[in-house]
């Protein structure tokens, strides 16, 4: 549902490929990772905007229990080199260079991306990350199922 509704928002999307990964910092089911590559001409608040309605259209409800299972969970991680922590942007989220879910898949889809505060490029900070912390497994997803 999710990919399917940034396409129809955004247009063509560059897709990783899907990694399921144990639920972090809780027990909980385990999560299905991907990142997407999206052009728009909306500011990085418009777009975090734009991932709150979908994380409403699937049912996601805003609680106090950030270490929870939910139903989707889109975060903005890099916005061009924009540096900007303050809320609703906070790019580039830290998430990127702590958890092996985000940085494989990131680092498969734009491997020359370079991170806008450490220089290095996904593939590098991949290359340097401990890969055993938090193993992965690739997984086959029709993403075009809701």
């Amino acid at each position: 549902m999710a990919v399917r509704e940034l396409c129809r928002r955004y247009g063509v999307l560059s897709i990783s490929s899907v990694y399921k990964s144990a639920a972090v910092g809780f027990d909980g089911d385990d999560f299905l990772n991907l990142v997407v590559e999206l052009q728009s001409d909306e500011s990085a608040a418009q777009l975090c905007e734009s991932i709150e309605a979908i994380h409403n259209l699937a049912g996601r409800r805003r609680g106090s229990d950030k270490w929870a299972s939910r139903p989707l969970d889109i975060d903005l991680l890099l916005y061009n080199d924009l540096v900007d922590n303050r809320r609703p942007v906070n790019v580039p989220r830290s998430d990127v260079l702590e958890y092996s879910f985000v940085l494989r898949p990131l680092a498969e889809l734009a491997p020359e991306l370079r991170h806008p505060v450490t220089g290095k490029t996904m593939l590098e900070h991949w290359q340097e990350f401990d890969q055993q912390s938090h193993p992965l497994l690739l997984v086959d997803v029709d993403l075009t199922e809701d």
